[in-house]
């Protein structure tokens, strides 16, 4: 690939079908980045103490890519070398061990795409409007992320 064709892209998809984490990393390569760095969320099998079946997860999808994008345009003002950016996100019924969610971020350097993964992940959780319910055994319950600004607006 020609570096001049290389240009910096934003990949965001919201999906029900499985997510890959192959396909997102490759998404990120890069000919003139030394990094790609990956964070993969998954289903656990449990939850204080109860046993989790799985996660659903409901979007206002539209609004949602809309933030997604600003993350992205975010990122790549803090650390203008990132290259690519991928987020995608399942939507629907999410089985245990499976991805909820995967982040992949390219740089010429480790210390940018590792910073930005994290940055891309807690803002996701701070401001897509993306909802999870965790389905136990007997009951579910719709979960806030600690992190979400509406969720702490009420307290």
């Amino acid at each position: 690939m020609d570096e001049s064709e290389d240009v910096p892209k934003d990949f965001i998809k919201l999906k029900s079908e499985k997510l890959s984490v192959d396909e997102v990393s490759e998404l990120v390569v890069s000919p003139c980045c030394g990094a790609s760095s990956l964070f993969i969320g998954t289903t656990r099998n449990n939850f204080e103490g109860k046993k989790v079946i799985h996660l659903e997860y409901e979007a206002y999808t539209s609004m949602a890519e809309t933030e997604i994008q600003k993350i992205c345009r975010d990122v790549r003002q803090k650390w203008p070398s990132v290259k690519h950016i991928a987020v995608h996100h399942r939507l629907g019924v999410v089985p245990i061990t499976e991805a909820s969610v995967i982040i992949a971020v390219s740089s010429p350097h480790r210390a940018e795409s590792l910073e930005a993964v994290m940055y891309c992940i807690n803002t996701l959780k701070a401001s897509v409007p993306i909802w999870k319910k965790e389905i136990y055994e007997d009951e579910y319950s719709w979960k806030e992320n600690k992190e979400c600004f509406w969720a702490n607006s009420k307290k």
